[in-house]
């Protein structure tokens, strides 16, 4: 049986909290990838950025629907959503964009288990990790050709 670790990709691109997001974008293009993972300065995983994260903070601001009864305003949406909205594009660090639950798994996960977490979480890019830090990563392709194996 195959595992995480017989087919991830160990020359990972990277990138820190601090990373700006002209640079990121700069790093999409010059390295064809569409998903990085964050590290700290010791190499511990700390998130994962998309480039669907950057295409986001693109998206115009929606302005929420709202209410004004006498002196009381009502938002008729999430009044979190939009400060989530108004964080996003003005977001300048890879740190205010990034995915910070993310799905990860270890050299000795099955690979059947990685393509399951994969579907479950609609993720493009796990992670591998052994003692907190980033030592590999696997991408849909690597599952596609695995499936030769």
């Amino acid at each position: 049986m195959l595992k995480a670790k017989d087919i991830m990709t160990t020359e990972v691109y990277s990138v820190t909290l601090d990373t700006g997001l002209e640079e990121l974008g700069r790093l999409f293009e010059e390295k064809n990838v569409n998903a990085m993972p964050v590290v700290d300065d010791q190499g511990r995983l700390q998130g994962i950025v998309t480039q669907t994260d950057l295409v986001e903070q693109d998206k115009p601001l929606h302005i929420p629907t709202v209410i004004s009864i006498f002196d009381w305003v009502f938002y008729l949406e999430s009044e979190k959503n939009f400060k989530d909205e108004v964080a996003r594009i003005t977001a300048r660090t890879v740190g205010e964009i990034c995915t910070r639950e993310v799905v990860t798994c270890t050299p000795e996960t099955p690979v059947s288990e990685v393509a399951a977490l994969m579907v479950d979480h609609a993720a493009h890019l796990v992670p591998v990790v052994e003692e907190e830090k980033l030592v590999g990563v696997v991408a849909r392709l690597d599952i596609i050709r695995s499936m030769g194996k």
